[in-house]
């Protein structure tokens, strides 16, 4: 996807908010979540409460973009970067799949956290409409064609789609005898299942690729 260069007051708010949340997670690790105060994260991130403010409304918003920072951005990246003769519907639902369900070793410590504050899973759980913007754009990139408005809709849909899996994985958390939280069901499987229905939708609003019509009968 193609990028501008962001200007030097843009670069220096991206460098607030990475150490705002950066911090925030930091003091959450180590002291607990609920330990952790707004002031204390400034403090660490070296500005003010009042600057912390512009960029996060709570500590666990802070926290929770720790984990999350530049998802939105990476499905976009991933469904883009799919090869022509995917599907648009398998290259969404793999890409939002792939980026939900593996974190990577760094944020495993984080995620545990997270299930075990419900103040933490419910503001996980809102994140996933975030990505609507960055998805639209792909949308229309990958196809090449696809209007606009329409693009903005399957974003918000798939969004959406995303955040109840989300909700619904994470409602399920419970304490283990060992006082761990336990999670059940699977998040790739629960993501699949709200993310199919939108399968239709999103090949339907795709100009035709000639990859695929080569195919005869559609299949990768």
């Amino acid at each position: 996807m193609s990028t501008r260069r962001p200007g030097l007051r843009e670069r220096k708010k991206q460098a607030t908010r990475e150490a705002l949340r950066v911090a925030a997670l930091r003091l959450a690790l180590e002291q607990g979540p609920e330990n952790v105060r707004v002031d204390d994260i400034a403090e660490a991130a070296g500005v003010s409460p009042r600057t912390y403010n512009n960029y996060f409304s709570s500590r666990e918003q802070a926290i929770v973009a720790a984990v999350t920072a530049d998802r939105e951005s990476r499905i976009a990246a991933a469904v883009t970067a799919r090869p022509a003769g995917v599907r648009l519907s398998d290259a969404v639902i793999d890409a939002v799949v792939e980026q939900f369900t593996d974190p990577g070793d760094e944020a495993r410590d984080a995620l545990l956290m997270i299930t075990a504050s419900p103040a933490l899973r419910e503001t996980y759980a809102e994140t996933a409409g975030s990505l609507a913007g960055p998805l639209a754009e792909a949308l229309v990139e990958r196809t090449g064609g696809m209007d606009r408005l329409a693009a903005e809709v399957l974003a918000a849909c798939v969004g959406t789609a995303a955040k109840l899996a989300l909700q619904s994985w994470l409602s399920s958390a419970g304490a283990s005898a060992g006082g761990l939280v336990v999670l059940s069901g699977s998040l790739p499987d629960l993501m699949r299942a709200a993310l199919s229905p939108l399968g239709p939708a999103l090949d339907a609003a795709a100009p035709t690729s000639p990859v695929l019509e080569q195919s005869g009968d559609g299949q990768r």
